[in-house]
């Protein structure tokens, strides 16, 4: 198995999963215990449009999906925390506008770009040393933020009317959890795609919050499990010649459903008495 990993471009994309792992196993376990997956696959999808208006004024489509997916972000911060009751409509709405708009704009500048289809699924083969010196950045902000506001982000999670009391600014805070997740979301374009995000920042945070018993060790774990099924999926795209991102994902999903089918045999057990 190890011998996938002999070459360099295999050694980045493996250095490239460690570093998303990190920021992603964090900021989906902020997801996950905070309800909000739908935002951030709405934030990952309405990120196009940033692709599509790069691609036709002729700047770096990365720099478009991130200005793009933080405006997107304060959108639905603004929007989800004033009336949370019809905020899943108005993230549809930004989410096809997103799509629409970034496809719009591909189709009206000349030429085909391979490159579309890497940021639609993924090319953690071909990332390059500024893409993982990017990485490192958002993990350094990822993590330094979070280890300062930690108790804040403990307790908007889990109750957030006991927050307001305890004197915490919920609504900041807010804003402060979806810029992350923007950033976070341009961190896994590169691995797997705007198409693939949500099930790395859900996945992973899923099956840790079955095995853990505080938010902290519920990001260690999510941080683990995303950096195992990148290592496994790269090996079996290297293996089986399959796209990477497609594969990472699949064996994330084989762990979800096999967590699930366990879950499902275990209540039968228990009922059945046997």
């Amino acid at each position: 198995m190890l011998e996938a990993f002999q070459s360099e471009f295999m050694q980045h994309a493996l250095l490239a999963g460690l570093l998303t792992s990190v920021a992603c196993g964090i900021i989906g376990t902020l997801v996950v215990v905070n309800r909000i997956v739908f935002i951030s696959g709405g934030i990952a999808h309405a990120a196009y449009g940033g692709i599509g208006l790069a691609f036709f004024f002729g700047f770096s489509p990365l720099a478009g999906a991130a200005g793009f997916a933080m405006i997107i972000a304060m959108i639905m911060a603004f929007v989800t925390f004033k009336n949370k009751q019809r905020a899943d409509t108005v993230i549809g709405v930004l989410w096809a506008v997103g799509m629409a708009l970034g496809i719009i704009l591909t189709d009206l500048t000349p030429g085909y770009n391979a490159d579309l289809l890497s940021f639609l699924f993924g090319s953690i083969l071909a990332v390059p040393r500024s893409d993982l010196v990017m990485m490192v950045v958002v993990d350094a902000l990822v993590v330094l933020t979070v280890i300062s506001l930690y108790n804040s982000f403990l307790a908007m999670s889990f109750d957030e009317e006991f927050a307001r009391a305890m004197g915490i600014r919920v609504g900041p805070l807010y804003y402060v959890l979806l810029a992350m997740i923007a950033l976070s979301v341009i961190m896994l374009i590169r691995l797997v795609g705007l198409i693939l995000v949500i099930a790395l920042l859900s996945i992973p945070p899923f099956i840790a919050e079955k095995f853990c018993r505080s938010l902290k060790a519920m990001m260690g774990l999510s941080i683990l499990l995303n950096f195992i099924f990148t290592f496994l999926g790269l090996w079996l795209s290297y293996a089986f010649n399959l796209t990477s991102g497609a594969a990472i994902i699949m064996v994330a999903a084989a762990f979800f459903f096999a967590l699930l089918l366990y879950g499902h045999v275990k209540n039968l057990v228990a009922r059945n008495g046997v």
